[in-house]
């Protein structure tokens, strides 16, 4: 298997209300990439975030005293800490001023996944799509795509360092379960699950450069079964989470 994996550059700064499936589907064109029943397009949670008006003026926000308390033990803003705060539905640790959260989405992240790089100015943060499989069918379907997948940079237990993974899904099943087949030994594999969607992510991750400007990868000759898919599946449950 072979599989081609573009950036897309000359990408507009994206706004609230842009048509961000059109922006793609130009930059494609530009880069000579068509975008067939068999693509996969890879978007950067930060502009599906500016282009849904996910967009915080932290101006607007007043912090509560534990937010004030927090943030002044860690030389925080306590207004970003404040607002991390109302975007999870539960802290599952704070410590040494990192915030690791769990969002209303269900996605586990520092900081609940708000972030000010690439936003204009220190008063400004951005926050998670409401729905990000949701934006990633919006996609594939705008853009006649096979799958999409709407990623982010999350850190990993036991890992350092970040990787882009899947937060949205539209296209595919996020997992493959190996289970019940066999290695090339004849054992059985009892407990091998691929996160398909969080390794093409992650490869995508290679070209989408923040610093240059290119939040959208295009995935070429990947094979996989097509299905309705979403995010749901590769998020593990509290019950199998040993570090929650």
């Amino acid at each position: 298997m072979a599989i081609h994996i573009v950036g897309l550059e000359g990408l507009p700064e994206v706004r609230p209300g842009d048509d961000l499936a059109n922006l793609i589907r130009n930059a494609a064109v530009r880069a000579g990439e068509t975008i067939a029943p068999k693509t996969i397009i890879v978007v950067a949670q930060k502009i599906v975030s500016k282009a849904e008006g996910a967009i915080v003026d932290l101006r607007q926000i007043e912090p509560s005293d534990f937010a004030k308390r927090w943030a002044k033990l860690w030389s925080k803003d306590a207004r970003l800490v404040e607002l991390i705060l109302r975007q999870s539905r539960r802290i599952v640790r704070m410590d040494r001023g990192i915030m690791i959260a769990e969002t209303h989405q269900g996605l586990v992240a520092a900081n609940a996944g708000v972030d000010q790089s690439n936003v204009p100015g220190e008063d400004f943060a951005t926050v998670l799509p409401v729905d990000p499989d949701a934006s990633a069918r919006a996609f594939r379907i705008r853009l006649g795509c096979g799958a999409a997948l709407i990623t982010d940079s999350f850190g990993r237990p036991w890992r350092e360092g970040l990787v882009n993974v899947a937060i949205g899904v539209a296209g595919m099943e996020p997992l493959e379960d190996r289970r019940g087949s066999f290695d090339r030994d004849g054992r059985i594999l009892t407990a091998t699950i691929v996160a398909l969607a969080d390794e093409l992510a992650s490869a995508a991750g290679l070209v989408m450069k923040k610093a240059a400007g290119v939040p959208v990868a295009v995935v070429q000759g990947f094979e996989w079964q097509g299905a309705e898919g979403s995010s749901a599946p590769l998020i593990r449950s509290p019950d199998l989470d040993l570090f929650r």
